[in-house]
C-alpha cells in the first residue's frame, strides 16, 4: 500500500483518483473510525488497518486517500459513535458503495449463525464511475403522453421453464435481455423494474425468500443474485449492458426505488450500515429513540435531513447518469414527504432538491402518493414533476365491472383522467399513472377467479396482503372446468384491460396480465421465489387470444392517439350557450343518446368524442349488467365500424366494415364495445 494522503469529502464513497484511491464518508456522530483493506472477501482480518483522525475530517464528513489503490479494492468501515467502541468483529458497508462482496459467508452466517471474525461480513469494493454512454445508446424519451408501462420482476421474468434463456443467465439482467424481442412485440414503451437495488433475500420467515427486494441492503449496488457472474464488479457492467440493448430497441427503463426504509429494520434489526453512523442521522426516532415506522418494515428514513438528501441524490445520479435509467418508481415515496416526528411537509426539501437537480432533469418520475401511516397525497402530492399511481383508478374500475351499485360517477370521471382528483385538473390526465393490477395484489388473472385471498403458502397463515381487492370469483373459488364461468372471467379480463388502455392518464400494466398469468390467488407473492411468482413462458398455459387482445388495445391506443392518449381529451360537454376551444368534445349517453344514467343502480355508459359539430368520431359503450342492452348510437362524422367488443372472445372474429345498423348496437352483459367513425378507421392497421 501506497502513501496516506489526506484525501477529500467528495465525490462520497470510493472513487478512484490519478494516484490511487479516494474514500470519503458521513459520519457526523462519529469519535473514531477506521477504514480497512481486504485483500479477499472471505478474510478473517484486514490486511490494513487506517486510523482517521481530524485532520481527514471536514464538517461531518471523514476522508482519506491511499495510493496505489486500484479499482477492485475491497474495503469496510469500524466506527466509534459518542465515545462507544465500535465491536471488535463488526465490519460497516459503505453506504455509498457501487460494488459489494461478500454475499456468501454474510449468508452462510445469517443461517447458521457462524460467526468468523470479519469474514462474515459484507465488504465494499472500488469500482470506477463511468458515465453511461448517451451518445451510443440515447435516452428514447418517450413522451409522457406516448407511455406505455410495463411491470416486471428481474428475476421472475426468465426463470420459469423456457429454452430461449440459458440456465446461468435464467433470472438475471443478461437473461432479461433475452426478451426484449418479446417486451418490444407488445408494444410497450417503458418497462418498470421491481427493485434491483441490493437487497437482503434472507429478510423473510423460516424456509422462504425476500422476492421482491423491498429490503435494501444498499441504494448504489445492481443486486447480486440478478448477476450472471461472482465478480462484484459485473453488476454494474451487466445492468448497463441491459440499459443499452433496451434503449437500442426504443423501450425505456424505469426502476423501483426503496429509500423510505431499510433492511436494518428497528432496535432489534440488524447493524449493516446506516445504523452504524448513529441511528438518529438516517432514520426518524421519537425522544426515547424508538424507531419511527411509517413503511410497515420497522424503521422509516428521515429525509429531511441534509446528509440523508445528499445521500439519496447522490444515489439518484448514479442510476441516472452512470447507469443510464430513464426514470424512478418511488416506493412509499409520501413518506419521504415527513419531516420530524413524521410531521407532513407542504414543500419537501428532498423532492424540491430532486426537481431542481440538472443532472436529473429528463428522467421521469413517479411515486407511490400512499404510506404505511396513512398519509395519501394522489393529486395534491408535495412535488410538480411527480406523476403518481392513481389507486382510485385500480378500485373504482375493479368496482364497476364487478357490478357494484354507485360506480357511475366514479367511471365517469376515470374515463376522462381523474379530474376531480388532482388539484390542477387540466393536467390529471398525464399525472396519473392508471393501473389494474401491480405486484402487490391479484393478477388479472386472479382477480376474477377468487373472491378471497389465498396467501397460506407465505407461513403467516393468511394474514398478510390487502383483504379489499374488489374481486370476484363469478361462482367458484379458484380454477373450473365450467366454460359458461370462464367465458366471463375471459371477457372481465378484456373489460378491464380495454378500460385501462382506452382511457388517459398513463397506463401500467402488470407482467403476464396480457397472457392470463395466475399466482394460484395468492396477492403477495413477496416471498415466493418460484413460479406462484414468476412469468410463465410454457405457451401451452398462455391465453393467446387474449395476448392478440391486448396487441390490438395496444395499437388502437397508438393509432388513435387524439382520442386515448393523456393530454387529448377534454372534459367539455358542448352546448349552444359555451363556445368550445378544443378541437374534439365529449358527450356522454345511457342507452340513449345523451340521456346518461348517474343513478347508484345504473351499470351502463356511453360516450362520444365528437369533432365539432361534425358529428361523433369514436364511441364507448360500457355494460355491467348481467343482461344484454341495445345502445343508441350518436350521429357518427361517417359510418361506424366496431373495433373491439369484449364479449367475442375471438379477437380477429370481431368485423371491421361498416356496420349495416348504424342507429343503435348490442352490448352483451358485462361487455365493452368500442365503434370509430370510417373517416378515423382509415389510419388504423391491426
Amino acid at each position: 500500500m501506497g502513501k496516506v494522503k489526506v484525501g477529500s469529502a467528495w465525490p462520497l464513497g470510493s472513487s478512484v483518483t490519478l494516484d490511487g484511491v479516494n474514500f470519503s464518508i458521513a459520519a457526523p456522530h462519529a469519535t473514531n473510525l477506521e477504514l480497512l483493506i481486504f485483500q479477499n472477501e472471505d478474510d478473517e482480518y484486514a490486511k490494513e488497518t487506517i486510523s482517521l483522525d481530524q485532520k481527514n475530517r471536514s464538517g461531518d464528513y471523514w476522508h482519506v486517500e491511499i495510493e496505489g489503490l486500484a479499482e477492485g479494492t475491497l474495503y469496510g468501515y469500524k466506527v466509534s459513535i459518542d465515545g462507544q467502541k465500535a465491536a471488535e468483529d463488526h465490519l460497516v458497508l459503505d453506504p455509498c458503495a457501487r460494488a459489494i462482496t461478500g454475499w456468501k459467508n454474510y449468508i452462510r452466517n445469517h443461517k447458521e449463525k457462524v460467526n468468523r471474525g470479519y469474514a462474515h461480513c459484507l465488504k465494499g469494493v472500488v469500482t470506477k464511475r463511468d458515465y453511461f454512454d448517451f451518445k451510443s445508446h440515447p435516452r428514447p424519451k418517450h413522451s409522457w403522453n406516448k407511455t406505455i408501462i410495463y411491470e416486471l420482476h428481474v428475476g421472475g421474468f426468465t426463470k420459469s421453464n423456457d429454452s430461449s434463456v440459458s440456465e446461468r443467465k435464467k433470472g438475471t439482467f443478461l437473461g432479461l435481455i433475452e426478451k426484449i424481442p418479446y417486451l418490444k412485440s407488445l408494444g410497450i414503451t417503458t418497462i418498470e423494474l421491481l427493485p434491483v437495488f441490493a437487497f437482503d433475500s434472507n429478510d423473510a420467515p423460516e424456509g422462504l425468500v425476500n422476492y421482491w427486494g423491498y429490503s435494501p441492503i444498499n441504494w448504489f449496488t445492481p443486486h447480486q443474485d440478478f448477476v450472471d457472474s461472482c465478480n462484484p464488479l459485473e453488476a454494474r457492467r451487466q445492468f448497463k449492458k441491459l440499459v443499452e440493448v433496451c434503449h437500442d430497441n426504443e423501450l425505456e427503463v424505469l426502476i423501483d426505488v426503496v429509500y423510505n426504509h431499510t433492511t436494518e429494520g428497528n432496535q432489534n434489526g440488524p447493524n449493516i450500515s446506516w445504523k452504524n453512523f448513529g441511528p438518529k442521522t438516517y432514520y426518524h426516532q421519537d425522544d426515547k429513540e424508538n424507531y419511527q415506522d411509517v413503511s410497515g418494515c420497522g424503521n422509516s428514513i428521515a429525509a429531511n435531513r441534509p446528509l440523508v438528501r445528499k445521500l439519496i441524490l447522490e444515489s439518484l445520479r448514479c442510476w441516472a447518469i452512470e447507469l443510464g435509467v430513464d426514470g424512478f418508481r418511488f416506493d412509499l415515496g409520501i413518506a419521504l414527504s415527513r419531516g420530524e416526528n413524521l410531521i407532513p411537509l407542504d414543500k419537501p426539501p428532498l423532492f424540491e432538491e430532486i426537481e431542481a437537480d440538472p443532472k436529473l432533469s429528463d428522467v421521469k418520475l413517479i411515486s407511490e402518493p400512499w404510506d404505511c401511516g396513512g398519509l395519501y397525497k394522489l393529486g395534491d402530492f408535495p412535488a410538480k414533476q411527480f406523476r403518481t399511481w392513481n389507486g382510485h383508478f385500480r378500485d373504482d374500475i375493479r368496482r364497476f365491472w364487478k357490478g357494484d351499485k354507485g360506480t357511475i360517477w366514479p367511471l365517469k370521471d376515470r374515463l376522462i383522467g381523474s379530474k376531480s382528483l388532482y388539484k390542477d385538473n387540466n393536467l390529471a390526465n398525464i399525472f396519473s399513472i392508471n393501473f389494474i393490477t401491480s405486484h402487490d395484489g391479484f393478477t388479472l388473472k386472479d382477480l376474477v377467479s377468487f373472491n378471497k385471498k389465498h396467501n397460506l403458502a407465505n407461513g403467516e397463515n393468511n394474514r398478510d396482503g390487502e383483504n379489499n381487492n374488489n374481486s370476484y370469483n363469478y361462482g367458484v373459488e379458484g380454477p373450473t372446468t365450467d366454460k359458461e364461468i370462464n367465458n366471463l372471467r375471459q371477457k372481465q379480463q378484456r373489460n378491464l384491460l380495454a378500460t385501462l388502455l382506452l382511457s388517459p392518464g398513463v397506463p401500467m400494466i402488470l407482467m403476464g396480465d396480457e397472457l392470463g398469468r395466475s399466482q394460484g390467488g395468492n396477492n403477495n407473492t413477496w416471498c415466493q421465489d418460484n413460479p406462484l411468482g414468476w412469468m410463465d413462458w410454457n405457451h401451452n398455459n398462455w391465453d393467446h387470444d387474449l395476448k392478440e387482445f391486448v396487441l390490438k388495445l395496444i395499437s388502437l391506443r397508438k393509432q388513435l392517439s387524439e382520442f386515448f392518449s393523456p393530454d387529448s381529451i377534454y372534459d367539455c360537454q358542448k352546448d349552444n350557450t359555451k363556445v368550445k376551444t378544443s378541437y374534439f368534445w365529449i358527450q356522454w349517453h345511457g342507452i340513449k343518446v345523451n340521456k346518461p344514467d348517474w343513478g347508484d343502480w345504473s351499470h351502463t355508459l356511453g360516450f362520444s368524442i365528437n369533432k365539432n359539430n361534425d358529428g361523433s368520431a369514436i364511441w364507448l359503450g360500457f355494460n355491467a349488467y348481467k343482461e344484454s342492452m341495445l345502445f343508441d348510437l350518436p350521429t357518427p362524422i361517417s359510418p361506424w365500424k366496431k373495433y373491439i367488443d369484449t364479449s367475442i372472445l375471438k379477437t380477429k372474429n370481431v368485423s371491421k366494415k361498416t356496420l349495416a345498423n348504424q342507429s343503435n348496437v348490442r352490448i352483451e352483459s358485462n361487455s365493452l364495445v368500442l365503434m370509430v367513425s370510417s373517416e378515423y378507421s382509415k389510419k388504423i392497421k391491426l
